[in-house]
């Protein structure tokens, strides 16, 4: 199982906040949060809910709003949005926001950024939405900016769609140099090569195990090209959970992953939450997982082996 392990694996918990109350994710949050099972846990980044277009007058919460209180009711957990739309908030304001976040958790998030999608949501708040192409160089100008702020005294940029003028960012994040990147997105000539350049977590945002191993091959050869080993990026997917089927169905797929790659591994929760859920989830999903790969042993090199 440990053959194409990248590293230790680390489990996480995804809420998505639409139809479900602050009580409940929070409930299993704080679970969670004394569950060493689990080490990080994510909200996602919308305004209207998604699914069809007769639900998008339906509850959901803000994203960073119900994030910075969630830091406030755990202790251990990392967290994150999974991920931050960029088009959503200028790259400045989002880097203030998360630094202020980084503080208040103690040195917890992670930073997730994506381009955007979801156009429904652009025109329904005013919001422009530009083309592919240009999203992602968005992106990547976004990262850059952050980046900058949360590691320079102040910052002077002139890019192709942001400007700053000798911009700070004080307090400066509480993890050093920054919180670690995370960027979720599978395109392969603009966003893989955003990845390559910033990210210290890479979300693939599929469920084809072989397309998962061909994208990675694709970021591998955007590492190499700008002379970054790709074994410093994790690489991470996210599972929904059916109660509706066993668990063990679950462990599978999870599996099928972490053979091809993946340590990062995220259960994305759907509302009503089960009492117990967490615990559940990590007695018959993770911990064996986990002892799996413990015991499997590390595949040796094709060079090793000659």
């Amino acid at each position: 199982m440990a053959a194409a392990r990248r590293g230790r694996l680390r489990f996480g918990l995804k809420t998505a906040q639409q139809f479900v109350s602050y009580e409940e994710i929070r409930r299993v949050w704080q679970e969670a949060d004394t569950q060493p099972a689990f080490e990080h846990a994510w909200l996602f980044d919308h305004f209207i809910p998604l699914g069809p277009e007769e639900q998008s007058q339906g509850p959901i919460l803000e994203g960073w709003t119900l994030l910075t209180a969630l830091a406030a009711q755990t202790q251990r957990l990392r967290l994150g949005l999974m991920v931050a739309g960029n088009t959503y908030r200028h790259p400045a304001v989002l880097a203030r926001m998360g630094a202020t976040l980084d503080l208040i958790s103690g040195g917890r998030l992670d930073f997730g950024l994506g381009a955007a999608w979801f156009e429904r949501e652009h025109r329904a708040y005013g919001l422009p939405f530009y083309s592919t192409g240009e999203r992602i160089r968005r992106l990547g100008e976004a990262c850059e900016v952050i980046k900058r702020l949360w590691t320079e005294p102040r910052v002077t940029f002139d890019g192709n769609y942001y400007r700053l003028y000798e911009a700070p960012c004080e307090p400066k994040p509480q993890q050093k140099p920054h919180p670690p990147f995370v960027i979720g997105g599978s395109g392969e000539r603009l966003t893989l090569r955003v990845v390559a350049r910033y990210a210290s977590i890479w979300n693939y945002n599929g469920s084809d195990v072989d397309e998962f191993r061909r994208k990675q091959a694709v970021l591998d050869a955007h590492c190499a090209a700008i002379g970054r080993n790709p074994q410093e990026i994790e690489r991470s997917i996210q599972f929904s959970v059916d109660l509706a089927h066993p668990l063990a169905a679950l462990r599978s797929t999870v599996r099928t992953f972490i053979e091809a790659g993946a340590t990062h591994l995220i259960l994305n929760l759907r509302p009503p939450y089960p009492p117990g859920i967490v615990a559940r989830l990590a007695e018959e999903v993770v911990l064996p997982l986990q002892e799996e790969a413990e015991a499997a042993p590390e595949r040796q090199p094709e060079t090793e082996k000659r």
